[in-house]
């Protein structure tokens, strides 16, 4: 090979090094979810895995972030409603701490967990604005991935689907 070529080469290989995601899955509708172990609101730690058989809805939200104040009464009103469905919502708060994530909680009265993602979560699913929804089935694959704000009705149709 020429010099050339072979320095071709040699570049793509670096630049799709640097483009990886430090061997993270990047999670995608109709794969199964990454798994992961985060910190939650209240001290303990919470892993995706450990929700296998339930119908999963992460919402991805920061305490600053309108859309996700307005959202989340209706989140947990859905919660409680389907709980005994198999539903279980997870709030993942986006590049806060602990403290920022209990008020919210504790503001909204949430009855679901919610865990504080310090990038990683960010990184698999690509979080470039909030509010972000994921909607992951009883088998750990997920359904739907939306970003952005969206209705109540299409709330409830996804969590209905995973149901």
């Amino acid at each position: 090979m020429t010099k050339s070529i072979c320095g071709l080469i040699w570049a793509a290989l670096i630049l799709a090094g640097c483009s990886s995601n430090g061997g993270k899955q990047i999670a995608q509708a109709n794969k199964p979810a990454p798994d992961w172990t985060e910190p939650t609101s209240t001290g303990g730690t919470l892993t995706l895995s450990s929700l296998r058989g339930k119908a999963v809805y992460l919402n991805f939200f920061a305490t600053w972030c309108p859309p996700c104040k307005d959202e989340a009464p209706y989140i947990n009103s859905l919660q409680k409603q389907y709980a005994a469905r198999g539903l279980q919502v997870v709030g993942i708060d986006e590049l806060e701490n602990a403290k920022l994530a209990e008020s919210f909680r504790r503001q909204f009265h949430l009855v679901y967990p919610a865990v504080v993602d310090s990038g990683t979560l960010q990184a698999q699913y690509l979080i470039n604005g909030l509010p972000e929804h994921v909607f992951i089935g009883r088998d750990g694959v997920i359904r739907k991935i939306i970003a952005g704000e969206i209705s109540r009705n299409e709330i409830l149709r996804n969590v209905l689907s995973i149901l």
